[in-house]
């Protein structure tokens, strides 16, 4: 194997530098995976009774976990991770290996899967602004 310098060019500090500035990326992972979530929230949580980010359930580099509460009453704990969101548990907090229930590219069609009522309001509150868009170029 060829290195482009020797091993007595490497000091420990040098490693542990190394070490720390790779923490530091990971623990900005765990950071933004929760900053994620919580833009996933503040985006849809007019339309569901209740939504927020687990602080139960640990977040990681790679996944975060959201309990949703929907109009009907149904509860859920959402995993968010790179392959999308899907529901975990059908209440919040907790997660069941057993279930396996697809991935959603976005909120948006997780959602709608499972509340018509988010349907309903999301419908209603698209149509509101393109109403008052429409008043904004006519004035």
């Amino acid at each position: 194997m060829e290195t482009d310098c020797s091993p007595m060019e490497l000091t420990n500090n040098a490693e542990s530098e190394e070490d720390s500035d790779y923490r530091d990326f990971e623990e900005a992972d765990v950071k933004d995976m929760r900053l994620e979530a919580e833009a996933v929230v503040n985006d849809v949580l007019f339309a569901v009774s209740n939504m927020f980010v687990s602080k139960t359930l640990p977040c990681a580099e790679d996944v975060a976990y959201i309990n949703v509460e929907t109009r009907e009453r149904g509860r859920y704990c959402v995993e968010l991770t790179d392959s999308g969101l899907r529901v975990v548990a059908y209440d919040f907090d907790q997660t069941d290996d057993s279930l396996q229930n697809p991935y959603h590219e976005t909120v948006y069609s997780l959602l709608d899967t499972l509340s018509p009522a988010y349907r309903e309001v999301f419908g209603n509150a698209l149509l509101q602004r393109l109403e008052a868009l429409k008043r904004d170029s006519q004035s």
